[in-house]
C-alpha cells in the first residue's frame, strides 16, 4: 500500500520506485494499492477491492508475514473474508530469533527505515539487520520488529536477481497523531512518533 500523495509507503516511508526495483530484481509481479488518507475505513475499503480484484484474476490465497500477534491476525482474516479469499500464515508461531538468523545467515540484506520511538531512537536508522544490529537491540525489542519497534527494506539476498543498490539520506521525525484499529496490537502503545531515513537508489 503506498500514499497516493508522496508515493511512499506510510509506515516505512520507502519510495514507490525502491518498491518497484525490489518487484524487478525478485521478478514478482507487484500489485499497487494507493490510500490517499490516514483512515482505516478507506485502506480496508481499498484491500477489499483488490483482493477481490486478484480473485477474478485466479488468485484466492493471500499469504501474510505476521508471526505471533493475534489480533492483527484476526483483523486480516476478516479483511480476507469480506474479499472471499483465503489467508494463509506461513511464519506463524515461528521463534523471531530463529528467523532472524535464519534471513542474517542465508545472505539476506535489510536496511533500517523507521524506528518507533516507544522502543528505539534514531542511531538505529541506515543500520543493517546483522548480528551487530542484533546485539545492540534492547531486551523489550522483539528481534524481528514484530511489535511495531522497527520496519527496514530489504535490498539484496539469494532469491535477488542481484543486489539493489541503495544509499541513506537525511533523517526525519514524524508526530503519531492518528488512531488505528489495529496497527501493531490491541495491547500495544501508540509511539508519540516515528523515526525515518530517507533510502534512494544510488
Amino acid at each position: 500500500t503506498i500514499n497516493y500523495n508522496f508515493k511512499r509507503v506510510s509506515i516505512h516511508g520507502i519510495r514507490e520506485e525502491l518498491i518497484e526495483k525490489q518487484s524487478e530484481y525478485l521478478g514478482i509481479p507487484l500489485k499497487k494499492v494507493y490510500v490517499k488518507t490516514p483512515s482505516n475505513d478507506e485502506y480496508e475499503a481499498k484491500m477489499i477491492e483488490c483482493f477481490k480484484e486478484l480473485k477474478e484474476q485466479g488468485i484466492d490465497v493471500i499469504a501474510s508475514g505476521d508471526i505471533f500477534l493475534e489480533d492483527l491476525r484476526e483483523y486480516r482474516e476478516k479483511l480476507f473474508a469480506k474479499a472471499g479469499v483465503q489467508g494463509i500464515f506461513p511464519l506463524w508461531k515461528e521463534d523471531t530469533n530463529t528467523l532472524v538468523r535464519e534471513f542474517i545467515d542465508e545472505g539476506f540484506k535489510s536496511v533500517i527505515c523507521s524506528v518507533s520511538d516507544n522502543f528505539l531512537d534514531d542511531s538505529y536508522l541506515g543500520e543493517i539487520i546483522s548480528y551487530k544490529f542484533l546485539e545492540r537491540l534492547p531486551g523489550d525489542v522483539d528481534p524481528c520488529g514484530e511489535n511495531g519497534e522497527f520496519h527496514s527494506y530489504c535490498f539484496a539476498g539469494p532469491i535477488f536477481r542481484k543486489p539493489i543498490n541503495i544509499r541513506t539520506g537525511e533523517k526525519v521525525y514524524k508526530p503519531v497523531n492518528i488512531k488505528l484499529k489495529c496497527p501493531m496490537g490491541k495491547d500495544a502503545n501508540l509511539p508519540k512518533g516515528i523515526w525515518y531515513i530517507d533510502v534512494n537508489l544510488s
